[in-house]
């Protein structure tokens, strides 16, 4: 077993994934596509940026000739879906720009990948920008998409094959151990060199360190925030249970201020004895039998 640095570590994702030997791979076995490029950007940010928030990229690199860009992001952020769909159109917005028309000169893809997993627990879910016919077929006219990988829940006969290594690679890091021998992609044999605990730096263990204590910082929030909201619930719900006690109790004070209304007006018909037991029951609301008790 080889002791590594756990991929969950933007630090260590971005020391594997910059590489483009092994970012070329990658793309190529998630997207079918063979780059060309000498470098991979961290960081990747736009001058000036485009719309209101500013867009950073993880991993970037855009291939001229071959008319692509492919960002990749590592990721561990409750909004995901959103925040990479508005990463996503800044890329898009950008080549705008420069474009004689609204057809952007190169192809958009972002890869996310989740390796703290997700509510929705799906291996692979895809945000497809083809506009498609009412039986659901694409009519091909626009390539851009965004992929959110998800390791964790990888499922051997669901998942594509070509995703698995790279996928159970992610995943087996995060123990900070992996058994070399079960892989056979010669990238991610690399990645295992390069996240080696023996390569790690001081400078990369300080920022493990930081995103460990701000992940556990942002935990602890959490932890607060839902411990206040049950907190919050149980007095609540005790207020509205004191609530629907005292409005219970005036509704039966209510009934019982009518009950004895009836049975005095009751009380006085009988007594001027022009109307029999019958039509003062049904006058005053009462049953036979009570005007009749009332009689007695």
């Amino acid at each position: 077993m080889k002791q590594v640095a756990p991929l969950r570590y933007d630090v260590i994702f971005k020391k594997a994934f910059c590489v483009p030997e092994i970012f070329t791979a990658f793309v190529h076995d998630f997207l079918n596509i063979d780059l060309e490029i000498d470098t991979v950007e961290k960081d990747k940010v736009y001058d000036p940026p485009i719309g209101n928030v500013a867009a950073k990229f993880d991993l970037y690199a855009e291939d001229k000739k071959n008319r692509v860009i492919v960002d990749m992001q590592h990721v561990r952020f409750p909004d995901h879906y959103h925040r990479f769909l508005h990463y996503h159109c800044a890329a898009l917005l950008d080549q705008v720009v420069y474009s004689k028309d609204y057809r952007p000169d190169l192809k958009v893809f972002t890869l996310v990948i989740l390796t703290s997993g997700d509510r929705h627990k799906k291996d692979i879910t895809i945000t497809d920008f083809d506009p498609k016919d009412l039986e659901g077929n694409p009519i091909g006219e626009i390539d851009h998409k965004i992929i959110y990988i998800c390791p964790k829940y990888l499922n051997k006969k669901r998942t594509p094959h070509q995703y698995h290594e790279w996928m159970e690679a992610i995943e087996d890091s995060l123990d900070e151990q992996v058994d070399e021998s079960k892989y056979t992609h010669p990238e991610i044999r690399h990645i295992f060199e390069l996240i080696g605990k023996d390569k790690v730096t001081p400078q990369e263990r300080a920022k493990m360190f930081d995103e460990y204590s701000l992940e556990a910082v942002k935990q602890e929030k959490i932890q607060k925030i839902k411990e206040k909201a049950k907190k919050e619930g149980r007095e609540e719900g005790r207020e509205e249970g004191r609530e629907e006690g005292r409005e219970e109790g005036r509704e039966e004070g209510r009934e019982e201020d009518e009950q004895r209304a009836k049975e005095e007006s009751a009380c006085r018909l009988l007594s001027l004895g022009t109307l029999t037991e019958e039509q003062i029951a049904q006058a005053i609301g009462l049953t036979l039998e009570g005007v009749k008790s009332l009689k007695k």
